[in-house]
């Protein structure tokens, strides 16, 4: 069956004056509109491409990539307010996305940009956007696990550090102290589970942990090298903020990373810093 804010695909089963009419398994039919058709396509082809409702409630294709799917969170720009509520930056031409003023949660204001979640209205069928995210994100039942490699979407800011959402489906924390680059909410990041706590708290890191994150970091370590003429200005005895400046990774981080690129004989220490073997 195909249903919208979904990504499909699917078979050119016929043309028409007014695109392409594309099928699944079921020989269920959906319009691919004329501007996103080439000449070169034919029945038989296959086509990925993504469903939503057109102004006029019908299904209908595109082969441009949304910025959100049902069942995914991001962060969309207002770009119109009625009486009704918000229209979204989607990312589809012509096509913004829905946030009624049920779904509102905290003054909405045009040009802002905020957390939402995307989700399949029950009765409408039609996709509709969310920043009441209760519903939808949550811990209560945990489907990560420890030192996995997970999507994360930086959505709120504390002073202790950057609460994010985890695989558009957990809340996680990011402490600042494990924090070694620029992070601003709406940013998409990849994170590893740190830990999960015994009241379903998952703290995440920006770096893999133990070995994996020595030789990740230690290969990173020496692209900056490469783009910085062979040399940086970074030895032991360095201090830390300026480490994680020029490298964005703790003082600790970067002395596993620059021992093993030591043992590989791949770098030099001097009082100068560090440099890459000629």
């Amino acid at each position: 069956m195909l249903k919208a804010g979904r990504t499909h695909t699917l078979t050119v089963s016929r043309i028409s004056d007014y695109g392409l009419y594309l099928e699944n398994e079921e020989h269920d039919e959906v319009l691919l509109p004329n501007r996103y058709v080439s000449l070169t396509d034919k029945p038989g082809d296959r086509k990925e491409v993504f469903v939503y409702h057109d102004s006029e409630d019908r299904l209908v294709a595109t082969t441009e990539t949304p910025l959100l799917r049902v069942g995914e969170a991001g962060f969309l720009k207002v770009v119109d307010k009625t009486v009704h509520g918000a229209f979204l930056d989607w990312g589809l031409v012509g096509k913004d996305l829905f946030l009624p003023n049920r779904n509102q949660q905290g003054g909405i204001l045009a040009g802002h940009s905020y957390v939402v979640y995307l989700y399949e209205d029950s009765v409408t069928g039609r996709c509709v956007a969310t920043n009441k995210l209760k519903a939808f994100i949550d811990n209560d039942q945990i489907t990560v696990r420890p030192r996995e490699e997970v999507g994360l979407l930086v959505a709120s800011e504390s002073p202790i550090g950057y609460r994010v959402i985890v695989n558009s489906r957990h809340w996680g924390m990011i402490y600042r102290d494990q924090i070694f680059r620029p992070v601003a909410v709406g940013d998409r990041l990849r994170g590893f589970v740190r830990r999960i706590t015994e009241d379903n708290r998952i703290d995440i890191t920006l770096q893999q942990q133990g070995f994996a994150q020595v030789r990740d970091s230690a290969q990173t370590l020496l692209e900056l090298l490469r783009q910085n003429g062979g040399h940086l200005p970074l030895n032991d005895d360095s201090d830390p903020e300026e480490v994680r400046r020029l490298t964005a990774m703790s003082k600790k981080t970067f002395k596993r990373s620059v021992g093993m690129l030591l043992k590989q004989g791949t770098v030099e220490m001097n009082d100068r810093g560090i440099q890459i073997r000629k």
